[in-house]
């Protein structure tokens, strides 16, 4: 799908779910990582992530456009435009738009990593990668060492 066919399927939507016209810009933004889409405030365009229309389809797609003509159309008409905003939840209602989108599979598991203290035995377990060159045990001031079966998933 061509920035143009996203365009063109950005305003059809617009005509037959909100029957108001989108005026603006919508374009694949191959920026974007942990998000679907995003209205921006400051020149009314929408950007959206083709990753998610690459593996989810076109009606994940379309899912995705019409939460973000949900944020256009309330913002340019003065109303709650924010998630936490009646207007918009009942828009969203309305229209059919989900409020979230699917993760993609691609998305990082959190892992977290155990370290060991070499002399009292004590298991840290951390996300973020430990120096065991610079830091130490705060218990008895022992040598730390990552256990190799150390990266265990936050989320089984």
């Amino acid at each position: 799908m061509t920035n143009e066919q996203l365009q063109s399927l950005t305003e059809r939507l617009s005509q037959e779910f909100f029957q108001k016209p989108f005026k603006h810009k919508a374009v694949f933004n191959p920026r974007l990582r942990t998000t679907g889409g995003r209205y921006l405030l400051t020149n009314h365009h929408i950007e959206i992530n083709r990753k998610y229309y690459d593996e989810h389809g076109l009606e994940e797609l379309k899912g995705i456009i019409k939460h973000e003509l949900c944020h256009y159309h309330l913002h340019l008409e003065g109303k709650g435009y924010k998630h936490g905003d009646r207007d918009f939840r009942e828009l969203l209602k309305k229209v059919g738009a989900p409020r979230h989108c699917s993760p993609l599979s691609e998305q990082k598991k959190a892992t977290r990593r155990m370290y060991e203290c070499s002399r009292c035995g004590y298991i840290y377990t951390r996300q973020r990668r430990v120096n065991t060159s610079r830091y130490f045990c705060g218990k008895c001031k022992g040598k730390l060492f990552e256990k190799k079966s150390g990266k265990v998933p936050i989320f089984p």
